[in-house]
């Protein structure tokens, strides 16, 4: 019950921030353009985001491996270790990642007028909403699968398993973009802005 809380908390969190930069958008330009301070927020976004990613992949490898032990415990250990990072420290990175790539953003120009961040940024919230439409709501499944089943038992029951590989295959199809948002933010390259690509 603690992670759901934990959770819902940086979901709420995100949600009054995206509303706060609607409603005040002015102020918020105005509050994120500090240019003094772009060797800080760039630093802050860099160790935020390689951390995300790094413990998105390594979760994946991780839950890939208990399946592949079959042994319960073991799968249930490592279940209930992933979604306790998940909840306690791949949601704050994302805030954080988040809230200092828009202002490094802001710094340099704006999401729409970087052609690479134009791109990469979407991508970022399309694997959000991976994360948010289909991850989330199997983990809440397979948490009510998982309080009933017994540690000591041979096997694990079938939709449980059913549910643990699908939940492998959501969280894959969640990190693929953020591989390629990595890949932008590291090169850079040369790309027309999307909101040029419909003029």
């Amino acid at each position: 019950m603690k992670t759901k809380r934990v959770l819902v908390f940086f979901l709420a969190l995100m949600a009054v921030m995206v509303a706060l930069a609607l409603v005040f958008l002015d102020r918020l330009e105005e509050l994120l353009d500090q240019p003094h301070l772009y060797r800080h927020v760039l630093f802050v976004h860099v160790v935020a985001a390689t951390l995300f990613f790094a413990n998105a992949v390594v979760g994946i490898l991780w839950e890939h491996r208990s399946l592949s032990s079959g042994r319960p415990t073991v799968i249930l250990h490592t279940y209930r270790t992933v979604a306790w990072l998940d909840a306690r420290f791949s949601s704050p990175l994302i805030v954080v990642s988040v809230a200092a790539g828009i202002m490094l953003s802001v710094i340099l120009g704006g999401i729409w007028q970087i052609g690479w961040l134009s791109l990469a940024f979407p991508l970022f919230l399309f694997s959000g909403l991976i994360w948010v439409g289909s991850d989330i709501p199997t983990q809440y499944r397979i948490k009510r699968l998982i309080a009933v089943a017994d540690p000591e038992a041979q096997v694990l029951s079938p939709e449980l398993m059913r549910l643990l590989r699908l939940r492998l295959w959501i969280s894959t199809a969640g990190v693929l973009p953020l591989v390629t948002v990595f890949v932008f933010m590291v090169y850079k390259p040369e790309i027309t802005p999307v909101g040029q690509w419909f003029r």
